[in-house]
């Protein structure tokens, strides 16, 4: 059987794939990876199917075994890795020997790195899905971040290795943003014209409460009007509320399934990758782009993530 083996767990690490869609009515976020497009890539690199379970690593990586050797690859954010201290290039497959040992830093850019290895992490699936859901302590390894000590096991090899890069291009069409964009939310016309102003034109700061179920923004507040009191209602991953205080909160992956405060927009689905990699203390903005834009950047993406050109051999 091959694993890995965590000699450190780094800060926060967890088994993620693309999560557990549809069982919103039961009250089950779909959690998943919070940059996909990462994933998606670094499980392509090694020869995985996209939605193949890796490890998501949270502002510092940890340390891991390779008993067995692997193949991997590290995608995301720039971590300083380093294969039995030789650095390792992001966004590049690499075959690791039998015994050697991956370190993963902290940080140099982004909030997340995800470490693909061939053949995909192990673990037993709840409601389909490998992902953690750390709020309900469900999916992954034993619902929870990973600690020193844990092994898990790696799925058969299934192809020999075959070097793959990203291709620069590719990278550089899918780099992610701090100027978000943003459809109308369900009640955006109950915000009155100067809080809509003030809300576009504002610079927010990424709060240090912020996690996987939402960020939280600091920044100016705006006044609610009339959405200030409504019905509980179904609200989706990237909903930007507004809070009694008149400040946003950013829903994210491991989102409630329903909330009470009203919603002044929603980040398109082109740019939910770039919530991923955001870090507390970060400043964003948002830019309003119409329904027809917002599809039409999804399906550029798309094509982008299908192309024969994305990968350099």
């Amino acid at each position: 059987m091959r694993e890995i083996r965590v000699q450190a767990p780094g800060l926060l690490t967890t088994v993620q794939d693309l999560g557990r869609e549809g069982f919103g009515p039961m009250g089950v976020s779909p959690s998943g990876a919070a940059d996909p497009i990462s994933l998606r890539l670094g499980n392509r690199l090694v020869g995985n199917a996209e939605a193949a379970a890796a490890l998501e690593m949270t502002l510092l990586g940890g340390t891991f075994l390779l008993p067995q050797g692997a193949i991997i690859a590290l995608t995301g954010s720039d971590f300083g890795a380093t294969l039995d201290a030789a650095p390792i290039d992001l966004w590049t497959s690499v075959e690791a020997r039998p015994g050697q040992t991956l370190r993963v830093g902290a940080t140099r850019s982004g909030a997340r790195c995800y470490l693909c290895i061939h053949g995909g992490i192990m673990v037993k699936p709840f409601l389909g899905s490998a992902s953690t859901h750390l709020l309900s302590g469900l999916g992954g390894h034993e619902g929870r971040a990973l600690r020193k000590g844990d092994v898990l096991r790696i799925g058969p090899t299934t192809a020999s290795f075959r070097k793959r890069v990203l291709a620069t291009q590719a990278l550089q069409r899918l780099s992610h943003r701090k100027v978000l964009r943003v459809t109308p939310g369900p009640q955006s016309d109950c915000f009155p014209a100067p809080s809509q102003q003030l809300f576009y034109e504002s610079t927010y700061r990424i709060a240090e409460d912020s996690n996987r179920m939402g960020l939280r923004l600091e920044g100016p507040p705006m006044a609610q009007g009339s959405a200030g009191e409504m019905i509980t209602e179904g609200v989706s991953i990237g909903a930007v509320q507004i809070t009694a205080a008149g400040l946003p909160i950013i829903l994210f992956v491991e989102q409630q399934t329903t909330g009470g405060y009203a919603k002044i927009a929603n980040v398109i689905s082109g740019d939910l990758h770039s919530l991923g990699q955001l870090r507390p203390r970060d400043d964003i903005r948002f830019e309003r782009v119409g329904w027809d834009t917002a599809r039409a950047l999804l399906l550029e993406q798309e094509q982008l993530l299908t192309s024969p050109d994305l990968f350099v051999l």
